[in-house]
């Protein structure tokens, strides 16, 4: 079926954004990993993880509506060289994915395909999930303090 070019191009954009976000939630989870915080390695794999499921999502249905997927392109990725760093870019990201998947929803009813925008709006609620386990991280480090936060991390 083929789909709408502005479509098609906006869901390429967001499959670049779910590229780095992997990217960047990988060094994050390695680098907590190196420094002995697995429980925090953990939940950024994880959190990887859903970004692979989404870049897959998103790569299916560009070919569905007969696109070509761009993989080969990667917006900046934010690496913390500290652990408040890590979940303030990581909140950033997410941030704007939020509404980079709030203005496709809205271009996918527009151009009336509602299947797309169903597609989107389950990644739009794994996107919210994240940032709200984004910011319970950071209210963790802003009510304990990082020293006792980090206590808590290692297994």
């Amino acid at each position: 079926m083929k789909g709408n070019t502005k479509l098609i191009d906006t869901l390429n954009a967001l499959l670049a954004d779910e590229l780095t976000a992997i990217n960047q939630y990988i060094v994050h989870a390695e680098m907590c990993e190196d420094w002995g915080y697995a429980k925090l390695h953990d939940k950024f794999k994880m959190r990887a993880i859903d970004e692979m499921r989404h870049a897959e999502k998103l790569i299916g249905r560009i070919l569905f509506l007969e696109g070509d997927p761009i993989v080969g392109v990667l917006n900046k990725v934010n690496i913390g060289a500290k652990i408040p760093d890590q979940v303030e870019n990581d909140r950033l990201a997410e941030e704007g994915a939020i509404k980079a998947y709030n203005d496709a929803i809205v271009l996918a009813e527009e151009v009336r395909d509602h299947a797309t925008r169903d597609i989107l709006a389950a990644i739009l609620a794994d996107e919210d999930a994240h940032m709200d386990e984004i910011e319970e991280l950071g209210d963790q480090i802003e009510q304990m303090t990082l020293p006792i936060f980090l206590t808590t991390q290692t297994k």
